[in-house]
């Protein structure tokens, strides 16, 4: 029959579903933390525990000195004690030997179960990081504990804690205590009272994760789902595509009777969810996607600078569902497709159209050819303003002049555009692996990857090269601000295999040409820097005189052609950058070194050189016995070229 200590392992590895070891880890640490607080023993010396797992019995070993007579028990061992577990034990060595106490007491117990306690729920958090982690993106179901202004808080699984904020619940959704819940793990954060995981039933990926539950095709990836556009609560629309010929990707998520996506739809509070099939051909792409609306035509333009611009022609009385409830519909045919939609009624886009033909010059050749028709489509405008009605002939004739109009100007050959040679040096740098990776699958927020998707920047290469390129161009985007760029380089860095090397936009010569003028720039600088005050003694200064005289007669020398040639003026100082000018500065005074120098080796040459670049700076040491310093003068040039001591 098992003892006690057996049934009690064993109920606790099933309550706290930890592994075995793990358990007896902790039991051991218990057991050493005991004794040490039992017998006052120091954290130096070396004590193990043994548990034996049939009788629960606890064994203490513990490290001590072989000695002739014990004076400490605590840390010494007499020689035929310490033969018993070690026979090749001597004195003076050191042996680990049985060392367990009669009676641990009562401090000693309950500082061994608070170890226990402690390093038993430091396993389980542990186990619940790892376990959520890996369910990341993932639906779990929960039961509701407390429902709070905050949020819930929802039990999970390996008696772990969710939180699911209020902008991650559903508009109009009431929750009760005990409920069950279905949410998607948005983020698993650990912190010091555990792992903080967040739950979230608004997140596009949650619609896609019930998708493929409830529909055998979208699991299996015969039908697979191209792109979520949603708002909580309210409307949907996904756009899917059949891998396989022969499938209606539509009625298979649909299904019969529209049971698969009716289910669905009552899991999201009643969100109305609209199923599109994706089509390559973009036209037709957008057309779809501004259903239950019946369109007349799409044209695209996607080299408008606002980003991929599609314009397109409803009838009149589609107009209003086209657009949808607060422009619903039209936005989330833009977040679906990526493309900027500017939705116009069938009047409204004949008179722009013969606007442009009457004022752009660019569609002068077109206007020639369609002059006649301009004129009935004058006279058809001019009777919908006064609101007289229009024949079906007249609105099929204004469609398809419309469409002639838009066709023949897209086929213009537009202008070739010189690509910038850094942007395939730049693609080539991000990670295959990411580089056609969608926005929308990024780590990006939500709103960050539509408002990035809707200004033409659909996979991470493209933001790649567009950050690296003219970053200011993202920042101007409406909605994105210095947390929206952090994330956007955060991603960025993340991508790039090796970093780009920017390209130099200063040459060689140009600095070559501008160096006597920069020297003259900074001697004009140095003539007006403070005199300094620097501590020192005579003796010092007696040497550094001796080296700055010659120093600052050969420096004269070179700068007494400059003043006459090329004078420095106030305009040329405020050009010219601090940083250019002291890289420059260096250079000079290192290109007029004399050869003595450059031949003189070890720490004396380096002194002296040291000496002399003082020297060029026209300074003279004089110390000073009444305030006992070394003042140092410098030389400061005056208007007529002339230097003066001061």
């Amino acid at each position: 029959m098992k003892n006690e200590f057996v049934l009690a392992f064993n109920e606790v590895l099933e309550e706290k579903q930890l592994p075995r070891d793990v358990i007896i880890h902790a039991l051991e640490s218990a057991m050493v933390s005991a004794y040490r607080r039992a017998v006052n023993a120091s954290n130096a010396q070396q004590v193990e525990a043994k548990i034996d797992m049939d009788t629960g019995k606890v064994t203490i070993y513990a490290e001590k000195e072989v000695v002739e007579a014990v004076q400490d028990d605590r840390t010494e061992v007499t020689l035929s004690e310490a033969q018993r577990f070690d026979a090749a034990a001597e004195l003076g060595g050191m042996v680990i030997v049985e060392s367990t106490p009669r009676d641990f007491g009562r401090v000693a117990a309950q500082t061994a179960r608070q170890v226990i306690q402690q390093r038993i729920r430091d396993a389980e958090r542990q186990a619940q990081l790892a376990h959520y982690e890996k369910q990341l993106g993932e639906i779990i179901s929960g039961v509701i504990q407390a429902v709070n202004a905050v949020g819930l808080t929802v039990g999970l699984e390996m008696r772990a804690e969710g939180t699911m904020p209020r902008k991650e619940m559903i508009a109009g959704e009431r929750f009760r205590v005990h409920d069950r819940v279905r949410a998607l793990v948005a983020e698993v954060k650990d912190s010091p009272r555990g792992p903080q995981i967040i739950l979230s039933r608004t997140h596009r990926n949650f619609l896609r994760r019930l998708l493929e539950n409830e529909v055998p095709e979208i699991y299996h990836g015969i039908v697979e789902i191209r792109s979520i556009a949603r708002e909580p609560g309210e409307r949907a629309k996904v756009a899917v595509s059949a891998t396989q010929p022969g499938i209606d990707p539509v009625g298979a998520c649909v299904g019969i009777r529209g049971v698969r996506i009716q289910a669905i739809v009552r899991e999201l509070h009643d969100e109305k969810i609209d199923v599109i099939e994706w089509n390559q051909d973009q036209a037709q792409y957008i057309a779809k996607s501004l259903s239950p609306a019946r369109v007349l035509g799409v044209y695209l333009n996607d080299k408008s600078t606002g980003g991929k611009t599609a314009t397109v022609v409803v009838p009149e009385d589609q107009l209003s569902l086209a657009i949808g409830r607060d422009g619903q519909n039209a936005r989330l045919a833009a977040k679906l497709t990526g493309w900027r939609i500017d939705i116009k009624s069938l009047p409204e886009a004949a008179a722009d159209t013969l606007n442009r033909l009457q004022s752009d010059e660019a569609y002068a050749a077109i206007a020639e050819t369609e002059g006649e028709v301009m004129d009935l489509i004058s006279v058809m405008l001019a009777k919908k303003a006064e609101n007289r009605p229009l024949n079906p002939e007249e609105y099929e004739r204004m469609t398809q002049f419309i469409d002639r109009v838009e066709r023949r100007a897209s086929r213009r050959l537009p202008e070739k555009k010189v690509e910038d040679p850094r942007v395939a040096e730049i693609r080539a740098m991000v990670d295959p692996k990411q580089a056609t990776l969608s926005l929308l699958d990024s780590s990006l927020p939500e709103h960050v990857a539509y408002t990035l998707q809707e200004a033409g920047l659909t996979t991470l290469s493209e933001l790649v090269v567009q950050i690296k390129l003219n970053p200011d161009d993202v920042l101007k985007l409406q909605g994105i601000g210095p947390r929206a760029m952090a994330e956007i380089n955060r991603l960025v860095d993340g991508s790039i295999l090796t970093p780009v090397v920017e390209e130099s936009a200063v040459e060689e010569p140009a600095v070559e040409e501008a160096a006597p003028v920069v020297e003259a720039a900074a001697e004009a600088v140095e003539a007006v820097e403070a005199v300094e005050v620097v501590e020192g003694v005579a003796e010092e200064a007696a040497a550094v005189e001796e080296e700055t005289a010659p120093a600052a007669e050969a420096v004269a020398v070179e700068v007494a052609p400059v003043a006459e040639t090329a004078p420095v003026t106030e305009e040329s100082e405020e050009e010219a950058s601090f940083d250019e000018l002291f890289t420059l500065k260096t250079d000079v005074f290192q290109a007029v070194e004399p050869e003595e120098e450059e031949e003189e080796g070890g720490e004396a040459g380096k002194k002296k050189k040291e000496k002399k670049k003082k020297g060029r700076k026209f300074v003279e040491i004089v110390y000073d016995p009444d305030a006992d310093l070394t003042v140092a003068r410098k030389k400061h040039k005056r208007g007529d070229g002339d230097f003066e001591w001061e």
